[in-house]
Formats: C-alpha cells, structure tokens, sequence
C-alpha cells in the first residue's frame, strides 16, 4: 500500500511524468477505437472522398484538441503569455520551450490514428477509389467512361453484386492497399529518424539555455500550483472564521440542543497566522489583483533584506487598521 502511495504522490507532484502518461493513453485510446470502429464505405461516387478521408482526419483533430484540453500546462503557457508585465519580465524561450512540449504530447495520438489507418488501408481505398486510372486495369477496358466511375466507387465494397467477381476489382484494392502501407511506414520511419536525431543531436546546442527554460516552464507550473492551494487553505479558514461569527449569537442556543462550539480564541492564534491579516473581501479581492497585475520578482533575497532576523515584520500594507493588522509575514515574493 505505501508503494501505491509513493506512485501516486510522484505522479501527482511530476507534471510531465503525468502528461506522458496521458499521451499514452490517448495513442492506446487511439487504436482501440479504430479497431472497434466498424468503417462502412458508401460506394458512392460523390461521398467516397469525403467519407474516407473525414475517417482518417477527423478523428486525428478530436484527438489533438483533448490532449491539448488534458495538458495543465497548455492553460498554464496561455496565461504566462497574455499576463501583464509586472514587476516580473516574460521569457519568450520559456514559452517556446512549454509549447514545443505541449505540441509534441499533443500531436502523439493523432499520429498513431493516421499511421494504423494508413497500415490498415481502408480509408485510402475507400478516398480514392474512383481517382485510379482506369487503363491500367483490364477489366474496365469496355466499358463507358460513366459505367467506370460507378464500378470505381464500388471496390471497396467486396460484397456489392456488381464487383463481388470482378478480378479488377481487387487489383485497385491491392494497388491502394500497397499505397497506402508504403505511406504509413514511410511516415513512421521519418518520424523514428527525426526523433533519433532530436534525440542524439541535442547535446550539440545550447545545454544551459534548455535547462533554463525547462527549470523556468517546471517553475510556473509549480508556482501556480502552490498558489491555488494556498488560495484554498485561506478560503477554507476564512470561510471558518466568517461560519463562526455567525453562529455566535445563536451560541446559547446551540448550547441547549448539545452541539460544541469551540470557545472564542480557540485556534484564533494558528488561523491569523495563516490568514496573514487577509480578513475582508476587499482585501482578498486587492490581493488577487495584485497578484495578476504585479507578479513578483524572482527574488526570494528581498525577503531577507526587508525582515532581517530579530527584527518584527511589518504589517501588510492594506492591514493597516487595529482590527486587521497581522505581526505575521507577508507572502513571499517567489
């Protein structure tokens, strides 16, 4: 059970461990729908093109769009990019980096519907069928020019009466068969080469730059993470706080009916630490704004040097009244 639990805590703590788990089962999803899928050509000249290559592309862009949805970090690298400045610079090569990566994870799924379509051939057969050139097929040697398009349109339907004995029949299918194989696997090695020479030639580019801004995409993630679960953690115990105050005239009345409240005080000392003197709507609301608008620097130094040890902290700078003024730390500016 404490092995389950390690998995799952490493999981949850590492975003690209998450996002590749993801992808793969998008590519496995992927497959398992194709093979269930039972693809119907319509045989028909007009439709044969728009249904067979709407099967092998449509599907590929429902597949990219839900990695794009699923990847955190795809909303993470859209509000990096539209914030305001602030008191914090934007790095482009860290935006870049994030949505190379996204792209790539995203772009896993479709590829691997499109390449077991292509192996399998059904869709190519089916788009172009009635684009083959009819001459080189002896079958339809007699045959009008309208009569040709309509038994075109019919190869990949086997069962049809029309082309069920028809040997020219399964030569179209066995020469768009052969295309469309010789396309999957040509596809499927460019992309093993091109990830073997992303993979062996990287060392030979900029090592420190690409540290960077993997450190700096890991960073905002995180950062924005832990935002959110402090943001809960205040709204948890303000929430708390404000429940107490209203039940505290009906303090009494709750005494009768043998429900406990905790005294007043209890716990107030752990609960301002944590609210750090953030304690209206006014204040929150300021907060959140700011943190929008002015992103602090990254500089964790300037901590240090405005409250040195030994010496008090200052009061945030909106808790300025008796009633809110915290001797607890601000925020930090990471």
């Amino acid at each position: 059970m404490d092995r389950f639990r390690m998995i799952f805590q490493y999981f949850q703590s590492n975003s690209e461990s998450v996002m590749n788990g993801i992808c793969g089962l998008l590519a496995l999803a992927s497959v398992k729908m194709y093979t269930s899928f039972d693809f119907s050509c319509p045989c028909l000249p007009r439709y044969n093109m728009a249904y067979g290559l709407g099967i092998m592309f449509v599907p590929p862009i429902a597949l990219f769009l839900c990695g794009l949805i699923l990847n955190r970090q795809s909303l993470v690298m859209l509000e990096e990019w539209r914030r305001p400045q602030g008191h914090r610079k934007k790095d482009l090569a860290v935006i870049r980096y994030m949505c190379s990566s996204i792209m790539q994870r995203a772009m896993v799924a479709p590829v691997v519907w499109i390449i077991v379509t292509l192996l399998d051939g059904k869709c190519l057969i089916c788009a172009f069928s009635g684009s083959v050139d009819p001459q080189n097929f002896v079958g339809f040697a007699n045959t009008s020019p309208v009569q040709v398009q309509h038994l075109l349109a019919k190869v990949p339907c086997k069962d049809d009466e029309l082309v069920r004995n028809n040997t020219s029949r399964k030569a179209v299918s066995r020469y768009l068969r052969c295309w469309s194989q010789a396309l999957g696997w040509s596809i499927l090695l460019i992309l093993i080469l091109a990830a073997f020479l992303a993979r062996w030639l990287r060392p030979c580019f900029n090592q420190a730059a690409l540290l960077q801004a993997r450190h700096w995409s890991n960073y905002i993630d995180i950062e924005q993470k832990i935002f959110e679960e402090t943001c809960c953690e205040h709204s948890r115990l303000f929430a708390h706080k404000c429940i107490l105050h209203f039940f505290e005239s009906m303090r009494q009345e709750i005494k009768l009916h043998s429900f406990s409240l905790p005294r007043e005080g209890e716990g107030a000392e752990g609960e301002e630490d944590l609210l750090r003197g953030i304690t209206d709507q006014d204040q929150v609301n300021k907060l959140l704004k700011m943190w929008y608008y002015e992103k602090p620097p990254l500089d964790v130094s300037q901590v240090t040097q405005r409250h040195p040890p030994g010496r008090e902290r200052s009061p945030l700078p909106w808790a300025d009244s008796p009633g809110t003024r915290s001797k607890f730390p601000q925020h930090t500016d990471v």
